[in-house]
């Protein structure tokens, strides 16, 4: 029987060549629960996420009780398999890095993360050592730095071409563009895989289109809603691996899965979807 859900693009990590569906899911807020009345809302989520393709959930131990409720989630469903597991180590110092470490491995059901990130770059030097060891011991898969604002920018640029990292992760829209200038070039140069953290700008991306029609564009790439079309504009600039909007909802999740369904956009039209935003 054929899968009657079309699958989205995929992006190879640089590092490894594993591909990644070009959509994924970020759990900041939406996936901070308590106890379980919200768990079967959060399952179809997660579901819309795989059903098109998308494997990447991205979490922190800065988003409360996420980390927990994916690893839950995940373990319920029986798809760990099929999910590519990042959060984030957000602490100082060694130990208190290596034991954050270790509970976010046994909140998220896992032995062994797929992604391993410095957050906000707090103490990355003596991070970015411990998680190389693990990495060399089998039990982180990729390494990686975040931010999520460009006034960090400097500092992730000189991380970025000090260190061999495998993933950074950093605040990219059709709103905020100033990835554009150094960091996206530069991960591209490194090779080094790139999670769009705030794809929608929080929302406001969105909540500023949503009222206009679409433009002429959207149909020449399959979108069918705004939500669709910025996020194709995040995924289809060449240094971008993965766009992770972070939704509680199912119907949310399915639209912005379908962002990565259907050609990627060129520089053209890009371009066309930036002015058509800014209209």
């Amino acid at each position: 029987m054929n899968d009657p859900s079309p699958r989205m693009q995929t992006k190879p990590i640089p590092s490894s060549g594993e591909p990644l569906g070009v959509i994924g899911l970020g759990t900041y807020v939406g996936f901070d629960v308590k106890g379980r009345s919200r768990y079967a809302q959060l399952q179809e989520v997660l579901h819309r996420l795989l059903e098109h393709g998308g494997s990447v959930i991205d979490s922190s131990p800065m988003y409360g009780h996420a980390e927990g409720v994916t690893g839950d989630l995940v373990a319920a469903s029986g798809t760990g398999k099929r999910t590519f597991l990042a959060t984030k180590v957000w602490t100082r110092g060694e130990q208190a890095g290596i034991a954050q470490m270790n509970r976010s491995m046994e909140l998220m059901r896992t032995d062994r993360l797929d992604l391993m990130q410095v957050h906000n770059l707090l103490d990355w030097r003596v991070h970015l050592k411990t998680m190389r060891r693990m990495k060399e011991a089998g039990r982180i898969r990729h390494i990686g730095v975040t931010h999520y604002t460009s006034s960090a920018y400097a500092e992730l640029e000189a991380v970025l071409r000090a260190e061999p990292l495998d993933f950074v992760q950093l605040n990219y829209s059709v709103m905020d563009r100033a990835a554009e200038q150094r960091l996206l070039p530069l991960a591209l140069d490194r090779r080094v895989a790139v999670l769009a953290n705030l794809p929608l700008a929080s929302g406001s991306a969105l909540r500023a289109a949503a009222p206009r029609p679409l433009p002429e564009v959207a149909g020449e790439l399959a979108c069918t809603s705004w939500a669709q079309l910025l996020l194709k504009f995040v995924v289809s600039h060449p240094a971008v691996t993965c766009a992770i909007p972070g939704t509680s909802r199912p119907e949310n999740m399915a639209d912005n899965a379908a962002a990565g369904i259907g050609p990627l956009a060129d520089d053209a039209q890009r371009e066309r979807i930036a002015r058509a935003y800014a209209a």
